[in-house]
């Protein structure tokens, strides 16, 4: 294991983002981020939960999502915890993604933040809404696999 493997890079995860949605393709996305964020990421006070990615103009923008501004932070920034970030994308992968946005109806969502080579990603997923049954039947599948195991378990120990 070397050293870069050791350390957890994970900074927020959207845990809800898998029970509402169904996802179908995954983009690394880059963030543009002022300083007082980045300072406040390293500090984990960071929320996915109500976030949610427009594409507008050509370009991708993470909306609501809410870096919590540290005490520390430098009197003479006036920080905003709830403003609107820019992605940075390739143009081909945004060229994709507006397609599928606008002629498919799907949705863009954030599912995880993390430190790669000293930057922030952001992982976005393609996905669509689920219904209310596809939530109860991910969930009876979810029970299933988990008794089987319990099972399974038993049946090695016996």
């Amino acid at each position: 294991m070397n050293d870069k493997q050791k350390f957890d890079t994970t900074i927020a995860v959207n845990r809800k983002a898998h029970h509402e949605f169904s996802m179908e393709d995954h983009y690394e996305a880059g963030l543009v981020l002022h300083g007082w964020e980045i300072k406040s990421l390293r500090a984990g006070r960071v929320q996915l939960d109500q976030s949610y990615v427009m594409v507008k103009g050509g370009e991708a923008w993470l909306f609501g999502a809410s870096i919590t501004p540290l005490l520390t932070a430098s009197t003479h920034v006036n920080p905003d915890p709830q403003r609107t970030r820019k992605l940075l994308l390739h143009k081909s992968e945004l060229d994709k993604l507006i397609g599928n946005v606008e002629r498919k109806g799907y949705t863009l969502i954030p599912l995880k933040l993390y430190w790669k080579n000293n930057r922030v990603k952001l992982d976005i997923a393609l996905a669509k809404g689920k219904q209310k049954q596809d939530k109860r039947a991910a969930e009876k599948d979810r029970d299933w696999a988990r008794e089987k195991q319990r099972v399974m378990k038993k049946s090695r120990i016996s």
